[in-house]
C-alpha cells in the first residue's frame, strides 16, 4: 500500500510540474485577436500566401506596383509562393494535400465547387462567415448591396468556405457574360468579295464558300501568308468554340454550357442538349461546312497560342472568342467604328434565337477564388488584410491593373469623378491585346466591382464597353429564352454526384461532337449517344440540376 501511495504522489507531482511547465507556453502561442484591425499596423506583420501568375508576366507577387502599396497600406508582408497559371492546375492539388507545407492562404485558388467541399470536408481550409461579418466590412458591405452573392457563397449548412471573385458588367439579357464564344466576321473580305452580312445559317455557309473559292484574290490583296481559313475555331474550346452558330436549329436551344451541356426549356424543365433535335441538326450543318473544307483542319487539335498566331497573320474569316481583339491584329479605335471586324449576328435555320450562358445574369462570379487554410496562424488578420482587396478603388485595380507604373503603359490613371472624390480612369489601349497589358499589372485574387462603382470610382473598361453594347445591340433582341440555370451552391454528395456524373457525360457528348463534325453522322450514331448517356445516368444528372432549380425558383 506504501508504495501504491508514493507512486500515486509522484504522478500528481510530476502532473502538476508538467502543468505548470507547459501552460504558461500554450497560452504565449496563442495570438490576442483585437475586435478589428486598423492599417497600417503598428508593428509590421508577416502572413503566407500562395497564388500564381500568367506565362511571360512578373513571378514575384511583391515586384508588382499593387502588392507593394498594399504592403505599405497596411504594414503586412505577405510572403508568397507562386506558381505559373498552365501549371496551377496540376500542382494545386499537390499543394493542398500537404498539410506541412500548406500556405495561410491560397489567394487565386478558383477552386470549383467539388475542390471547395472537399478541402472543407477534409479540414484543410476554414469556414469564414464569422471574420467576414467582423473583420471585413469592405466584403459585407457588398453583400449588403447585392445580397444574392452571399446567397451564392452560403453552403446549405450556412458556412461561407471561400472569398469570391465578382464582376458585373451590365445584368440580366445584357450582362456581359450571356455571351462567352461570341462569333466575328472579316469584313474586309466581305467588303472586297461585294457580300452582305449572312444573317441565316445558308447565307453564311455561301459567304464562306465566296472566302474558299477567292483565296488566292483575298491573299492578294491583303497580303496575307499562309491558307485563307474560312471559319476558325476550337472544337470543344470553349470560348473558341463555334457552338452559338447552331442556335437556330430544332428548339433553338444551342449549347450554351459546354461544360455541363443543359439548358432550361420554357416549362422550367431541365434538359440535356446532346438529345435535342437542335444538337443533331446543328452538327450535321457544321459536318457539312467541314467536308467542303470551309474549316480549320486543325479546330479539332490545336491550342490557344497557335490558334492566335493564325489569327494575328490575318487568315481568318469567321473565328469566335471573347473579344476578337485577342485574335486578329485590331485597333480599339477601329473595333468602336465598326472598321474591320464585326460580330456575326443570330442566325436563322429552324428558329432564331440566343440562349445566354447558365448563371450569367449575376455576371462575373467566382465561388472559390481565395480560401483560408487551416495552418492560419491569424485568420482574422489575414481576412482583414484580405478585406482590402474589396475596397472600391481597391478591386478594379486588382482585376484589370493600376496607375503610375514606371514603364511604358498604365491601364488607369488616378483621376475623379463628378464630385471630384478619387477615380480610377482606365488608360487608352490603343493596338495593344487587352488581355496581355492587364496580366502584366493586375494581381486577380478576392474582389467586387459592381455595376454602381462606374462613373463613381471607376470607369468601365472601352473594352467591356463596346462589348456590352454588341450584346445589347445585336443579341439581347434576339435572346428569347426564357429560363437559364441560376447559380447554384449544391451540397457536398450533390456536386460529387454532378462530378462524378459528368466526367463521362461531358467527354461522351465532346467525343461524339469532334467525331461527328469531322466524320459525319447517322440514325444509329445518333440512337447510340442517346443509350451511352442513359448508361451514364443521364437521368440522375438531370434530376439533381432539376432539385436545385425548383428550389431556386421556390
Amino acid at each position: 500500500m506504501k508504495n501504491i501511495r508514493r507512486v500515486l504522489s509522484l504522478v500528481l507531482l510530476l502532473t502538476m510540474v508538467a502543468a505548470l511547465a507547459v501552460s504558461p507556453v500554450a497560452e504565449a502561442k496563442k495570438p490576442a485577436v483585437p475586435d478589428h484591425y486598423t492599417f497600417p499596423l503598428e508593428e509590421t506583420a508577416e502572413i503566407k500566401g500562395l497564388t500564381n501568375f500568367p506565362a511571360g508576366s512578373e513571378s514575384e507577387p511583391n515586384n508588382r506596383t499593387i502588392f507593394k502599396r498594399l504592403e505599405e497600406a497596411t504594414n503586412v508582408h505577405v510572403k508568397w509562393r507562386a506558381i505559373q497559371s498552365d501549371q496551377w492546375g496540376d500542382k494545386i492539388a499537390l499543394e493542398m494535400s500537404n498539410v506541412k507545407t500548406l500556405p495561410e492562404f491560397v489567394f487565386n485558388a478558383q477552386f470549383g465547387d467539388v475542390e471547395l467541399l472537399k478541402y472543407a470536408k477534409q479540414g484543410a481550409i476554414i469556414h469564414v462567415e464569422e471574420y467576414i461579418d467582423q473583420y471585413m466590412p469592405n466584403l459585407a458591405k457588398v453583400f449588403e448591396q447585392a445580397p444574392e452573392y452571399r446567397t451564392m457563397c452560403t453552403d446549405e449548412n450556412g458556412h461561407i468556405w471561400a472569398l469570391p471573385w465578382i464582376e458585373q458588367l451590365g445584368s440580366g439579357k445584357t450582362a456581359i457574360q450571356t455571351i462567352g464564344n461570341m462569333p466575328f466576321i472579316n469584313l474586309d473580305w466581305l467588303d472586297f468579295l461585294g457580300l452582305e452580312m449572312p444573317t441565316t445559317t445558308d447565307e453564311l455557309e455561301q459567304v464562306l464558300i465566296a472566302f474558299r473559292d477567292n483565296a488566292d484574290k483575298l491573299k492578294a490583296e491583303f497580303g496575307i501568308d499562309g491558307d485563307i481559313i474560312p471559319l476558325a475555331c476550337i472544337i470543344n474550346g470553349g470560348n473558341e468554340d463555334c457552338t452559338i452558330l447552331c442556335n437556330g436549329f430544332g428548339e433553338g436551344y444551342g449549347d450554351p454550357d459546354p461544360g455541363r451541356h443543359i439548358v432550361v426549356d420554357e416549362n422550367g424543365k431541365v434538359v440535356c442538349t446532346a438529345t435535342t433535335e437542335g444538337f443533331r441538326k446543328g452538327v450535321q450543318w457544321l459536318h457539312e461546312l467541314y467536308a467542303e473544307g470551309l474549316m480549320d483542319p486543325d479546330a479539332f487539335t490545336q491550342e490557344w497560342s497557335t490558334y492566335v498566331a493564325k489569327g494575328k497573320s490575318n487568315r481568318y474569316g469567321v473565328c469566335f472568342s471573347w473579344d476578337v481583339a485577342n485574335i486578329v491584329p485590331i485597333s480599339m479605335d477601329d473595333l468602336i467604328a465598326g472598321k474591320h471586324w464585326a460580330p456575326l449576328p443570330a442566325l436563322t435555320a429552324d428558329v432564331k434565337n440566343i440562349t445566354p450562358q447558365n448563371g450569367s445574369y449575376t455576371s462575373g462570379f467566382d465561388r472559390g477564388r481565395c480560401v483560408i487554410t487551416a495552418k492560419a496562424e491569424n485568420p482574422a488578420l489575414i481576412c482583414a488584410w484580405l478585406d482590402q482587396m474589396y475596397a472600391p478603388l481597391q478591386s478594379p485595380q486588382n482585376n484589370w491593373g493600376t496607375y503610375g507604373e514606371d514603364d511604358d503603359f498604365d491601364i488607369f490613371e488616378m483621376s475623379t469623378n463628378d464630385k471630384g472624390e478619387p477615380m480610377l480612369k482606365h488608360a487608352w489601349l490603343g493596338d495593344a491585346s487587352p488581355v496581355e497589358v492587364r496580366e502584366a499589372e493586375c494581381v486577380g485574387g478576392p474582389l467586387a466591382i459592381l455595376d454602381s462603382y462606374y462613373g463613381v470610382y471607376v470607369t468601365c473598361p472601352d473594352d467591356a464597353q463596346y462589348r456590352l453594347n454588341w450584346i445589347k445591340d445585336i443579341y439581347t433582341p434576339d435572346m428569347n429564352t426564357k429560363n437559364i440555370f441560376p447559380n447554384v451552391f449544391m451540397n457536398a454528395d450533390d456536386t460529387k454526384t454532378i462530378s462524378n456524373l459528368a466526367a463521362d457525360i461531358t467527354k461522351c457528348i465532346n467525343t461524339a461532337r469532334a467525331n461527328w463534325i469531322m466524320y459525319g453522322m447517322n440514325d444509329g450514331d445518333w440512337e447510340k449517344l442517346q443509350s451511352d448517356l442513359a448508361a451514364y445516368k443521364l437521368a440522375d444528372y438531370l434530376g439533381v440540376f432539376q432539385k436545385y432549380y425548383d428550389a431556386f425558383n421556390a
